[in-house]
């Protein structure tokens, strides 16, 4: 290893008590973080008291910057990597950035911290000894087929899902002929209006009759018991 060090660092799906002190401490020392959004990093910053430099990097940016940060790095900068909540990479910008570290010999770190499937898995009451961590659908191409194949799986499987299509997601499922499989809804983790809906696929499509989807919702869904 050589040169510098890339830090990814979790910050809070929802309630800002589960910073760590020590992604603090990394957050003051680096020469700068990288984050998914600026506005989102820079008030977390702000609330903590940091003001190290932000700077851009997210989906839309992430292949034209990745050689010129691992160069920084290489030169002797230590950065942190943020997304807007949770852990880079999970379902958010960090992956090809981590990669191009290990392949040009950089030293990469990752802290442990918020990410929201773990306690939604854990709250969904279903076995989590085993589980698949699908993380978002496509919205179309390949939607189907992405489905069909999760209802296959003997293992717990994990999905995120926005609020504008998470009602949708539910009434494919019973589509796919899933009406009884035994599913887990959170939503708004470690947040004032925290909220898990439990229950069978048929259940949840009851529920979003009556209740306007809101917030980012984690799905969990029983495995395919003839197979397990």
């Amino acid at each position: 290893m050589n040169g510098g060090t890339l830090t990814v660092v979790p910050t809070p799906i929802g309630n800002l008590g589960d910073m760590t002190s020590r992604a603090l401490e990394v957050l003051k020392s680096v020469h700068a973080v990288w984050a998914e959004d600026t506005r989102t990093t820079g008030k977390l910053l702000r609330h903590f008291g940091v003001d190290t430099p932000v700077r851009a990097f997210h989906q839309h940016n992430e292949h034209k910057l990745v050689s010129g940060v691992v160069d920084q790095l290489q030169a002797g900068m230590n950065f942190a990597l943020c997304s807007d909540a949770g852990t880079p990479g999970i379902s958010d910008p960090g992956f090809l950035l981590v990669r191009a570290c290990i392949e040009a010999g950089v030293r990469v770190e990752c802290l442990p911290g918020a990410t929201a499937f773990v306690p939604a898995l854990v709250l969904s009451g279903l076995p989590c000894d085993r589980f698949y961590f699908e993380g978002f659908l496509p919205h179309k191409k390949g939607r189907q087929k992405r489905l069909q194949a999760i209802l296959g799986m003997p293992c717990t499987v994990v999905l995120y899902e926005s609020p504008h299509r998470v009602a949708k997601l539910f009434d494919q499922l019973v589509e796919c002929g899933a009406s009884d499989r035994a599913a887990s809804v959170s939503r708004e983790i470690s947040k004032l209006h925290e909220e898990t809906i439990r229950g069978s696929v048929a259940d949840v499509v009851q529920h979003f009759q009556h209740v306007t989807p809101r917030g980012e919702y984690v799905v969990v869904l029983a495995g395919n018991s003839s197979l397990s």
